[in-house]
């Protein structure tokens, strides 16, 4: 299989998948005599488990530890599982910063008048002056 044909089985560009390689985190393919790229079903699988790992948030250095587990013969689901455990966990962790952010946000907003006037309690509130609009709490 060429690239192009690669690249619609697995969902990625070409240019996604010449990074992979570039960043070796999938077998090179062979070569033909005119240079091409020469790919088997190992790399379509491959790249699907990279193209997929990475829609549920892992990095690139957690899809190398993926693959070196999807190429071990004698690997254990129990490894496989607890990385993804982690991730869940880790991702678990940003939502909850990111919903606290959202608060302290909706707590400013909803302290601005929002009219024509200069006054600013969200601008006054980022820049250290304490407007009284939000609790402690929700600051952190």
């Amino acid at each position: 299989m060429n690239i192009s044909d690669v690249a619609k089985k697995t969902g990625l560009t070409s240019k996604a998948i010449r990074f992979y390689e570039e960043k070796g985190l999938v077998t090179l393919p062979a070569r033909s005599e005119n240079g091409y790229r020469s790919y088997s079903v190992k790399h379509i699988e491959e790249l699907t488990l990279l193209r997929q790992a990475r829609q549920v948030g892992f990095t690139l250095d957690e899809c190398r530890e993926l693959l070196a587990l999807f190429h071990n013969p004698d690997r254990h689901s129990a490894d496989v599982k607890a990385r993804t455990l982690e991730k869940a966990a880790e991702i678990g962790r940003h939502i909850e910063e990111l919903q606290k952010m959202q608060a302290r946000l909706l707590d400013l907003a909803a302290q601005c008048p929002g009219d024509a006037g200069a006054s600013c309690p969200i601008i006054n509130n980022l820049i250290g002056i304490d407007t009284g609009c939000c609790p402690p709490a929700a600051q952190a």
